[in-house]
């Protein structure tokens, strides 16, 4: 199986394809167009402001060719984030590939943003990505989120609830981070690679 894994310019590219390869996979970090669409899977990772990541894809001609993929696709944090509409951050317009807006997580007595630590997801929806990760751990890091709407597969709570995995048709997103979430986040890589997904 091929992996491309999105060069969107984010800082946590080192950690990611090290968490691919544990699982035997030889994924290829690239910027290429032609290799993006011509992967089996394709991997969407993001650390940073969604504004300037979607001026890096912009001016790697990525965010068309994103927008175009019919093979399974998941964004990782920032990544999952650039699949929807808008959001509150930078008042970026964003990939347009799931409805809806990110918005800032409101702080409250004990609870600081950005959101940094391990929460356990909740499943909302049936399907074969998210089946063996409910009640799992996973890291979290993030000051914006996606609401919970018909797009949501499961959910986290920070204050709120927010959704922690999502998908809309092959566009699949985790809020976490899956290359920190140790055996809870190579479960995620090898369902996302892994399961057949209807």
């Amino acid at each position: 199986m091929s992996i491309a894994v999105v060069n969107s310019g984010g800082a946590n590219i080192a950690s990611v394809l090290h968490a691919l390869r544990r699982l035997g996979t030889e994924p290829k970090f690239t910027n290429d167009a032609a290799a993006i669409r011509a992967a089996d899977r394709v991997i969407l990772p993001g650390v940073g402001a969604a504004g300037q990541a979607m001026e890096t894809l912009n001016q790697h001609g990525l965010a068309a060719v994103i927008q175009q993929l019919n093979q399974p696709v998941l964004g990782i944090c920032l990544g999952m984030q650039l699949l929807f509409d808008s959001s509150e951050e930078d008042d970026a317009s964003l990939l347009g590939l799931i409805p809806g807006r990110l918005t800032r997580l409101a702080e409250q007595d004990g609870l600081r943003v950005p959101h940094m630590g391990w929460n356990s997801i909740t499943n909302q929806a049936p399907d074969n990505l998210t089946e063996p990760l409910h009640g799992n751990w996973f890291y979290f890091v993030h000051s914006f989120a996606a609401p919970v709407s018909e797009w949501t597969l499961s959910t986290s709570t920070h204050g709120t609830k927010f959704s922690a995995i999502v998908r809309k048709d092959n566009f699949y997103g985790a809020q976490f981070h899956p290359e920190r979430s140790a055996r809870a986040g190579a479960r995620l890589f090898s369902a996302f690679l892994e399961t057949p997904l209807r």
